[in-house]
């Protein structure tokens, strides 16, 4: 990868780097590692492995402080929410990850770089490669950009089947039902696209490349429509 994209990179995280292996090394998914024979560790796995554990400390004593009233059981609920798969890649939109990503050419050709799991493990060995160049204090202060700022407006995306759902019981709404409307790509890309139904009345429409990712974009969609927040 050209120094002139991990600059980019850099400029849209605001940190940047020391060693620029590391964030070389953050970016490189395995499929790209095995194609071109390099040794198993010089992928991201094992910066995600350090980044997952960085991010889950932050995500807690975030909670803690800033979360007064809220009980172990809540908290631990929440900070699940927090670090899972979808939400992490949803968190990537905004610095546009998956475009820096080092693909083979198998992942490449399956639409690796919109993957979740895939988005979502590189988010983690940013993370990991963050805390090893500039230390715990940077890491965090990343995290805290990225991940938890706006946890609320995040909250109605990782919540937002049930969120919607709680919406539409408390009024006298008609029935909730998710309605698949079409698929794109090729069979090994394909994206689902489904949409929301609020008795009769179509509420937001997603895409996603599971069913039930296509259904949460939809739920969220319909939130921001309902809350005016669109």
């Amino acid at each position: 990868m050209k120094t002139e994209k991990l600059r980019e990179l850099e400029e849209k995280i605001g940190y940047q780097f020391q060693d620029m292996k590391l964030l070389r090394n953050a970016l490189t998914h395995s499929s790209y590692a095995n194609e071109h024979r390099m040794p198993r560790f010089e992928n991201n796995e094992r910066l995600e492995f350090l980044g997952d554990a960085v991010l889950e400390l932050v995500s807690s004593e975030f909670l803690f402080q800033n979360k007064k009233k809220m009980v172990e059981g809540e908290m631990t609920k929440m900070r699940a929410s927090i670090v899972c798969e979808p939400t992490l890649a949803f968190c990537t939109r905004e610095i546009d990850l998956g475009s820096y990503l080092l693909l083979g050419k198998g992942e490449e050709l399956t639409g690796g770089r919109q993957r979740d799991s895939v988005v979502s493990d590189a988010m983690e060995a940013l993370i990991g490669a963050i805390y090893l160049d500039g230390g715990f204090a940077s890491a965090k202060e990343f995290i805290e950009r990225f991940i938890l700022s706006d946890l609320e407006h995040k909250q109605l995306f990782f919540d937002s089947k049930t969120i919607l759902q709680e919406m539409v019981q408390s009024k006298e709404g008609g029935e909730l039902t998710y309605e698949l409307i079409g698929e794109e790509g090729p069979d090994h890309d394909k994206r689902f696209v489904v949409q929301v139904m609020i008795g009769k009345e179509p509420a937001g429409s997603g895409t996603g490349r599971t069913k039930k990712a296509a259904e949460q974009e939809a739920a969220y969609a319909a939130i921001k429509k309902l809350k005016k927040l669109v």
